[in-house]
C-alpha cells in the first residue's frame, strides 16, 4: 500500500446531504485523505458544518469532530473551493444540467471531480467505474482532459446503486457470456436519501416505482462491460438486461434478485468458484478500502441477508447467496451489496485511492 507523508486534501461537493455524510464518516481517519473543505448550498454556507447539518445528521455514528467546525462553503464558489484542495467528491443535489456544469467547472480549475453523481454516467469520455471491474476504462481520462482543456483536472463517476449486487457476478463470470439477464432490485430507503423518521409511510410498505432506476439497471452495466475506443467508452452488446426496481422498508442494502443465461453452459461449483476468487486492481493493489475478498459467497439457504450481510467488509464488499439452476434460465441467485458504501460514497472512495493509486490523482 502506497505510503503518504501528508494526506491529499479532499473537498465535499454537496456534503451535507446523506451521501455527503456518509463521504464525512467514511473519510474519517482515511490513510491518504483528509476533508478540509465542505461546500453545499447558499443556505448553508458560512455556517459550521456542525450548525448546517444541525438536526439532519443521518449517519449511526455521531459527527466526527474533525469536521464539526469547517465553514461550508458555497458550493457555487468553484475558484475559492477548489485552491484550497487537491481533488473533490461530488454529492450536490441539482439538476442534471446544473451538475453536468458545475462539475465541468471544477475539472477546469484542473480540479479532479469524484462524483456519486448520474450526470456524466453517460458523457463518451467519462470513466463510469467499479474499480474490481473495469478500472481500464480511466485511460479515457486523456482524452477527456483534452476536450476540457485540462492537464490534470477530469471527471470520474461511479455506477448506480442499485447494480452493485448483481453486476460483479456477471463480471466473474465473464468467459461463460452472460447474455440474458433479468433482475429484481429491492432498494432500501437510503437510496433516497431518507430514515424511516423522514419517511413514516415506508414503514410496512412497499412501493414498486423507483424514477430512474430501471434504465440505470439496465444499461449501466453495459457501459461498465464496454471498452475504450478512440478516447470514447463503447458500451457492450450483452447481456441484454431486463429489470425491476422496487423500494422497501429496509434501511440500508439493495438486494437483487437475479436470473441469468450463459452460452457456454457452467456448472454451480464453477460459478461459485469464479465468485470467490473473482479480484480486481483494489485488491491487487491493496487499496484501504479494498474489500478482502470482494464477493463473498454464501452457502446458507437464508443468506444473504440485510441484517447480517449488508456490513460485509465495512459495506465495500458484495454478497452472493442462492446460486441454483432454473427452470427458463440457466441459474439464479441473490446479490446483496450496501447501497450508501459500496453503492455510493464508499465506491467513490474506492474509485479515488485507485486514481491515486495509479497516479491520476496527487496533491497540487
Amino acid at each position: 500500500m502506497l505510503k503518504f507523508e501528508k494526506k491529499l486534501r479532499v473537498g465535499i461537493l454537496g456534503g451535507t446531504g446523506m451521501v455527503g455524510q456518509r463521504f464525512i464518516t467514511l473519510l474519517e481517519n482515511h490513510p491518504w485523505f483528509q476533508v478540509t473543505a465542505i461546500a453545499a448550498s447558499g443556505r448553508s454556507a458560512g455556517k459550521t458544518y456542525e450548525e448546517a447539518v444541525g438536526n439532519r445528521w443521518k449517519m449511526a455514528v455521531p459527527l466526527p469532530e474533525g469536521v464539526k467546525h469547517i465553514i461550508v462553503r458555497d458550493v457555487q464558489n468553484v475558484e475559492a473551493m477548489a485552491q484550497d484542495v487537491d481533488f473533490l467528491f461530488s454529492a450536490v443535489d441539482m439538476s442534471k444540467e446544473e451538475i453536468r456544469a458545475i462539475e465541468e467547472a471544477y475539472a477546469k480549475t484542473e480540479t479532479p471531480v469524484v462524483s456519486n453523481n448520474s450526470a456524466h454516467r453517460w458523457t463518451p469520455d467519462v470513466p463510469m467505474v467499479i474499480p474490481e471491474i473495469n478500472d481500464d476504462h480511466f485511460a479515457v481520462i486523456d482524452a477527456q482532459k483534452k476536450r476540457l482543456g485540462t492537464t490534470r483536472g477530469f471527471i470520474a463517476v461511479k455506477p448506480n446503486c442499485s447494480i452493485q449486487g448483481y453486476v460483479p457476478a456477471l463480471a466473474a463470470w465473464k468467459e461463460f457470456e452472460p447474455y440474458e439477464v433479468v433482475v429484481t432490485t429491492y432498494q432500501a430507503i437510503s437510496g433516497a436519501g431518507k430514515t424511516f423518521a423522514d419517511w413514516p409511510e415506508m414503514n410496512g410498505n412497499i412501493i414498486p416505482y423507483i424514477g430512474g432506476e430501471e434504465e440505470k439497471s439496465e444499461k449501466e452495466p453495459l457501459k461498465i462491460l464496454g471498452h475504450v475506443e478512440n478516447g470514447e467508452i463503447v458500451p457492450a452488446q450483452e447481456p441484454l438486461i431486463t429489470s425491476q426496481c422496487v423500494r422497501v422498508p429496509v434501511l440500508e442494502g439493495h438486494t437483487a434478485a437475479t436470473f441469468v443465461k450463459f452460452r457456454v453452459k457452467p456448472t454451480k461449483e464453477q460459478l461459485i468458484e469464479k465468485l470467490r476468487q473473482y479480484k480486481g486492481y483494489p485488491q491487487e493493489a491493496d487499496l484501504p478500502s479494498a474489500p478482502q475478498p470482494f464477493i463473498q459467497y454464501l452457502e446458507e439457504d437464508d443468506r444473504p441477508q440485510v441484517a447480517k450481510d449488508v456490513y460485509y467488509e465495512g459495506g465495500f464488499g458484495v454478497s452472493i447467496g442462492r446460486l441454483r439452476e432454473d427452470t427458463v434460465y440457466d441459474f439464479k441467485f441473490i446479490g446483496l451489496a450496501h447501497n450508501t458504501v459500496r453503492g455510493a460514497a464508499g465506491g467513490a472512495i474506492l474509485c479515488a485511492e485507485a486514481l491515486t493509486a495509479k497516479g491520476l490523482i496527487s496533491a497540487k
